[in-house]
């Protein structure tokens, strides 16, 4: 029995210790990104093109080590890219471009390692892992409604996009310490899109093999308070 209080109370010790060392900020993410589009050879699907995205939001690691981090938060991400494919609805085949803009509100949960440091104040970090994400506004060729050229059929662009993605995350910056408690930071960060995001040829259009995945690289700029 006092094996087990004296355990008990260590392992409370350790989880006040640990809420000690949670470091909260905000990021800001300028990015590139893309549409990764792939389908049969009838349909030749492919990526047209990138595109400038801009994100941001708050971002808490959570320490359980002096080098180790959970890191979380929630932020909100432009994505998107334009897409080409070949198109014979209406008897004559034609070539089709869809330009995506979409915003994602995104929870990541990646695991973070710091090195020790590598000149005075200044440490690396390396972050790899996972995000959940959600879209809350979609435009097609920059309008909320898309008219399909085959068909002339008009639909909402949300309609287009699942109504949730998932990335998976790596990253690696540098942090410097500014302060007792403030650090600001600068990395590069890769997200690739693990969900087929398409609602539309497959579904309303009956297309068979129609993938679609986000893709996107960006500079992250933070501070940490």
């Amino acid at each position: 029995m006092k094996k087990l209080f004296f355990a008990l109370l260590a392992f409370a010790a350790s989880i006040t210790t640990a809420s000690a060392q949670v470091e909260i900020g905000l990021k800001i993410s300028p990015s590139i990104t893309s549409l990764r589009a792939e389908s049969p050879s009838d349909k030749a699907f492919k990526s047209d093109g990138s595109q400038f995205g801009f994100g941001g939001g708050l971002v808490v690691d959570y320490f359980f080590g002096e080098n180790y981090a959970i890191s979380t938060g929630l932020l909100l991400n432009g994505k998107g890219g334009t897409i080409s494919y070949r198109d014979a609805a209406s008897g004559q085949p034609i070539s089709a471009t869809q330009k995506f803009n979409m915003q994602y509100l995104q929870a990541p949960l990646t695991v973070k390692l710091f090195t020790n440091e590598v000149a005075p104040d200044t440490r690396l970090y390396f972050q790899v892992g996972g995000s959940l994400n959600v879209p809350i506004g979609t435009r097609i060729n920059s309008s909320k409604f898309y008219t399909d050229p085959a068909t002339n059929n008009e639909t909402k662009a949300s309609d287009h996009v699942l109504f949730f993605d998932a990335d998976a995350l790596a990253s690696l910056g540098v942090e410097f310490q500014l302060a007792k408690t403030t650090k600001v930071f600068a990395g590069i960060s890769y997200n690739r899109g693990l969900v087929d995001i398409d609602r539309y040829f497959e579904k309303t259009r009956d297309f068979r093999d129609i993938t679609i995945k986000n893709s996107s690289v960006a500079l992250d700029l933070g501070i940490k308070f």
